[in-house]
């Protein structure tokens, strides 16, 4: 299968993108005091969920990222 150089593009920024606003989101609920995600300093069943969603989530943008990557590696050893 081969990309395109904008899809390739695509693919690589939304994986730089899931970790900018996934890891932001993680250092977010591991400081969070509003109570949700801690209740007498344990984690609460929404941060378990909510963390459990963020690691899903960078694999997935990693995966994706790759496959960006490899696809403007390959436009390039053809050029």
């Amino acid at each position: 299968m081969k990309l395109s150089r904008p899809i390739s593009w695509f693919l690589l920024a939304f994986g730089v993108w899931s970790w900018v606003i996934w890891v932001t989101f993680v250092n977010n609920l591991i400081k969070d005091s509003s109570g949700l995600a801690f209740e007498d300093g344990q984690p609460t069943a929404y941060f378990w969920v909510h963390l459990l969603l963020a690691v899903v989530s960078l694999v997935l943008g990693t995966v994706i990222g790759v496959i960006g990557l490899r696809g403007l590696r390959a436009l390039r050893r053809k050029s």
